[in-house]
């Protein structure tokens, strides 16, 4: 075949795959935002069989033969940086994919769409046994899955490097275990502190419709365009984007907490505003998307806490937010709420914890999940295991299964080896802000004034542009010069907090 034709049809199967992908994706959210109840059994298996679709033509033989063709010595020359990025990636995934049954990978699929819905009912009735079958499958599939994909040293390997790809639980291990001591030393230190935060100005009421109102107000000055987006209400806050010009954000409303809300908003707008500044060439290929789950999240965490917890953004806002809350806020100075927004205070929900204590959250789900995948946990122990860990690193202990071991919806999705992307994102974040620092050392004067263009016109041109074109390795080296280094997370937080807590 022509090397032209090869391309012309490797792009047409591969826009294909695409669309169905978003209008897969759609339906994932419809199923947790829109759909009623009683047809979420039906819709679950007309999501399993759209996915299967998909899933059929990313491994058919029609793509082996463009692979094989455009992989080729002589294909090379001709082929410019995107259609090569393109065949890197679904390359990968054909060799990874082809492999699953497709039976397998069906029946896996409208599992976990049922399994949603499971969690839910779990979760709003704290019985984590009515939830405990579904997730026993899972991880049954999940085990199966890392038999097939292979792993040189750990089950957990397998699924790890589906999130970001490379990582390893030898890699990973050493990094977490560093940033956990560093994490807890300082909570002890903090603990210790005469200087504490007056975080009970958010013991309070706060109106669910006035929250609703500020999130609307705040989405669009920090980057987020309404026009080529949504907010909507959900159980568990997510970002789903169906194209480069529909990203759809979804957060959760407490009238008793109104941080919840607040910087769950702004964590998911860092998702989006990476969706949505994505360079429109990709629309309809496997590049519009983030190159990797902790790249994606170094923007929700860089801007949920770096930007939306800092002095320089509540200079601008806080006169507004009291505005919306005078009777809440308006004998609260703007230096008590900065340090109020800040505080460290172990908590159950991995959502709603400060920036210090957040990655403790993620070491628990860490080391639970390696041991779920190297069959040294079974999930009926689950509760208990969980709660036994949550006192180990944060000393508290879970009242309900809500508010432990039902809280996060990722392993009803099957999104086992999802959580380390998390610390990962604080990881890239404090990298990612070493660097602004040194090429924006204005970037705070003009957040302080409202004004967002420079800081998002940076992340755009150094990374939300180039959606999967580049490796997170690659990419976050062209963007800081160096590879993942994690001593800039340390001391990002070792500076943050003994300022505020006068350690």
């Amino acid at each position: 075949m022509e090397i032209k034709k090869a391309i012309q049809e490797f792009k047409a199967l591969d826009e294909k795959i695409t669309h169905f992908q978003s209008i897969s994706g759609l339906a994932d959210w419809d199923q947790k935002v829109m759909a009623p109840k009683k047809g979420r059994a039906q819709f679950a298996k007309a999501i399993g069989t759209l996915r299967t679709e998909a899933f059929k033509l990313s491994v058919s033989e029609k793509m082996a033969q463009l692979l094989e063709e455009l992989s080729s010595e002589s294909a090379k020359t001709e082929l410019d940086e995107l259609t090569v990025a393109q065949v890197r990636e679904r390359k990968e995934d054909y060799e990874r994919s082809k492999r699953i049954p497709a039976e397998d990978f069906k029946e896996f699929a409208i599992l976990t769409a049922q399994a949603n819905d499971a969690w839910e009912h779990a979760r709003e009735h704290n019985d984590f046994n009515h939830f405990a079958p579904f997730l026993e499958k899972i991880i049954a599939f999940r085990r199966k899955f890392a038999e097939i994909f292979g792993y040189e040293v750990h089950p957990y390997d397998a699924v790890l490097d589906e999130y970001e790809p490379g990582l390893t639980v030898a890699k990973l291990d050493p990094i977490f275990a560093k940033l956990r001591d560093t994490s807890v030393a300082l909570l002890e230190r903090i603990k210790k502190s005469p200087h504490q935060t007056p975080a009970e100005i958010f013991s309070q009421t706060y109106d669910i419709g006035k929250q609703k109102e500020f999130n609307r107000y705040i989405l669009p000055i920090i980057g987020f365009d309404m026009e080529a987006g949504r907010l909507d209400e959900t159980v568990h806050p997510f970002a789903q984007s169906i194209t480069i010009g529909d990203v759809r954000l979804t957060t959760r409303y407490l009238e008793e907490n109104v941080r919840s809300a607040l910087f769950g908003t702004i964590h998911e707008a860092g998702h989006g505003i990476y969706e949505q500044n994505i360079d429109k060439r990709f629309e309809g290929t496997v590049l519009a998307g983030g190159t990797s789950f902790g790249i994606h999240e170094s923007q929700s965490r860089f801007l949920e806490n770096m930007v939306g917890r800092s002095q320089a953004f509540w200079s601008y806002f806080y006169p507004r937010l009291v505005e919306f809350f005078p009777e809440q806020l308006g004998n609260v100075d703007e230096e008590d709420f900065y340090r109020a927004v800040n505080t460290v205070e172990p908590s159950f929900i991995r959502v709603e914890a400060d920036e210090l204590t957040y990655n403790l959250h993620i070491m628990v789900r860490y080391e639970i999940e390696k041991a779920l995948m190297a069959g040294e946990l079974e999930v009926r122990d689950l509760p208990a295991v969980w709660n036994g860990k949550m006192e180990e690193y944060l000393g508290i202990i879970p009242g309900t299964d809500r508010e432990g071991v039902l809280q996060d919806v990722h392993w009803s999705f099957g999104g086992i080896g999802y959580f380390p992307s998390y610390s990962l994102g604080n990881l890239y974040a404090a990298q990612i802000l070493n660097t602004i620092r040194k090429e924006l050392p204005d970037y705070e004067t003009a957040i302080a004034s409202g004004d967002f263009s420079q800081i998002m016109g940076w992340l755009k041109e150094k990374i939300h542009q180039y959606g999967s074109l580049y490796r997170p390795n690659e990419l976050i080296v062209r963007v800081t010069g160096e590879e993942l280094n994690a001593e800039y997370l340390a001391e990002y937080l070792e500076a943050k907090y003994t300022e505020i807590y006068k350690l």
